[in-house]
């Protein structure tokens, strides 16, 4: 059995509806930008309905307070108070009645704003559907010269002997593969390169996060509920609840049969129905056992994280930093697990598109005013492993139409491929704002103010290592398939130079 995809309870508001009450317009623009038509007065009508009801829960506990005293007023003159005091439980009656309105008004404005993108930034390129309006920004480097026809990286990878997708399919089934000796080496040395780039030279903390996270985790980053399809799902049972609550139910149900159809009994058809009594009781038990694990009820479910960003920015959740506290920049690598709901046919050959892959992801948690600068050095951050790997690449703003969920500005790095001969995203590093931290309830206290701030939040890849590797295959390899390794990467791979038919050469 499985269980429904839910959010948290309660779910945390994902935009102030203050503002959206004041700005209603402006609310409705930037979800326009989103694709979606106008959502505040929706909103604005449900919080109407909870703030009459509010209204009308004030006014009776009013009426309840002074009823309370002028019971006793009345009793203190010997008079007679059973009119107020009928009144009283009428009102609260009307209390718990108007409390359970409440709850349900603010459930479905909680739901409805939960399934709602963040608003993109004001430079951000609008009135567009897709990828192909995403503006470039700049590039880096130059196009190797080959003067043979290149070749994409699973041919290479797999006339290497080095690069299995039949036994990855064997194993798990299709966009699995299997990498053997020095790739696999290499997809190591990638990672290894990448986590001290960002530790040693750009500050970051390393993190090694868990790699499952619950409901809670994944709602605040914005996968949930909404990419619930793209993530893998993770269940255990948590047999001492089902079995702790089973039997006190059942020893219940077997207390109250004995008490009416045996008790009452004596002699020989007492001890009868006695033996007859615990088979019925055992058969009940794996009766109700069975339908508590049909029921889905005590299972505890996880989420495989989708990238590292998920365990690094809830490092926050749920806290209130002190403003001396940031940034706090922290990254990790991991792997990483995506269904590829969406992208049924596209990629399906290769390493572009696994359901698992390593990635460096980098994390900033910073004051809201330097959040746009933040993102400008997060990016260039992950420009630097390219760099220094000497490929070529783009960077590119995406468009209204392209932007991610909860993003409210993203780069993208695209990498040239030359058995592709095409750009291909190989990260991307964005700007939440404090979409992600509402839903987390991640607070700062700003120094000489009263009360608390939203934290904004950022990420980026730095970068896909799997899209990594395929990269220096393709970009660094000669006519008779031989890959020639960067020169940033020896000392990772214990001075290889060229991986080779025979797994690699060490020296020249």
């Amino acid at each position: 059995a499985t269980n429904p995809v839910r959010c948290p309870n309660p779910v945390r508001p994902m935009f102030d509806i203050r503002w959206i009450r004041d700005n209603p317009a402006a609310f409705d623009a930037g979800m326009e930008q989103r694709g979606l038509g106008p959502q505040s007065g929706a909103l604005l009508g449900l919080d109407g309905e909870r703030r009459e009801i509010q209204t009308r829960l004030q006014e009776i506990q009013t009426r309840r307070n002074e009823a309370s005293k002028a019971i006793g007023a009345a009793k203190a003159k010997g008079g007679d108070a059973a009119s107020l005091i009928g009144e009283v439980a009428s009102l609260k009656d009307a209390l718990r009645e108007g409390e359970a309105g409440e709850r349900g008004i603010v459930a479905k404005l909680e739901a409805a704003l939960a399934g709602l993108p963040n608003i993109p930034a004001d430079d951000v390129p609008a009135d567009c559907d897709d990828e192909d309006a995403n503006v470039e920004l700049r590039r880096w480097g130059t196009r190797p010269v080959l003067d043979f026809a290149p070749k994409e990286h699973f041919e290479l990878g797999e006339a290497l002997g080095l690069m299995d997708f039949d036994a990855g399919a064997k194993i798990s089934g299709a966009r699995f593969v299997v990498l053997k000796g020095a790739l696999a080496r290499l997809d190591r040395a990638l990672g290894a390169f990448m986590l001290d780039l960002m530790t040693i030279e750009y500050g970051y903390t390393e993190i090694v996060p868990p790699l499952l996270v619950r409901d809670e985790a994944a709602f605040g980053t914005g996968q949930l509920p909404k990419f619930s399809d793209d993530l893998f799902k993770a269940t255990r049972l948590d047999r001492d609840d089902l079995l702790e609550t089973v039997s006190a139910d059942l020893r219940a149900w077997a207390n109250e049969l004995l008490d009416r159809e045996i008790n009452p009994l004596s002699g020989e058809a007492q001890n009868k129905a006695l033996r007859a009594h615990v088979d019925r009781v055992q058969a009940e038990y794996q009766s109700r056992i069975d339908a508590a694990l049909d029921s889905g009820d005590y299972e505890e479910r996880y989420w495989l994280i989708p990238t590292a960003e998920v365990p690094l920015t809830n490092l926050v959740r749920d806290q209130i930093l002190d403003e001396s506290d940031l940034p706090m920049r922290v990254t990790a690598l991991t792997p990483c697990f995506r269904s590829e709901a969406g992208a049924a046919g596209k990629d399906t050959r290769g390493m572009i598109r696994q359901h698992q892959f390593n990635k460096v992801e980098i994390v900033s948690i910073v004051h809201p005013s330097q959040a746009a600068e933040e993102h400008e050095r997060l990016t260039a951050c992950a420009e630097e492993v390219l760099k220094r790997l000497d490929l070529h690449y783009r960077v590119v703003t995406l468009c209204t139409g392209d932007l991610g969920f909860s993003s409210r500005k993203t780069y993208d790095i695209e990498v040239w491929l030359p058995g592709q001969e095409r750009f291909r995203e190989i990260s991307s590093c964005s700007n939440f704002g404090d979409f992600q931290a509402r839903r987390m309830g991640a607070r700062f206290r700003p120094g000489g103010e009263k009360g608390t701030r939203f934290v904004h939040t950022l990420n980026g890849s730095a970068l896909a290592v799997g899209r990594t590797l395929i990269a220096v295959m393709e970009n660094y390899q000669m006519a008779d398939g031989s890959v020639v390794v960067p020169d940033a990467l020896r000392s990772y791979m214990g001075g290889l130079e060229i991986i080779g038919p025979d797994g690699g050469n060490l020296g020249s």
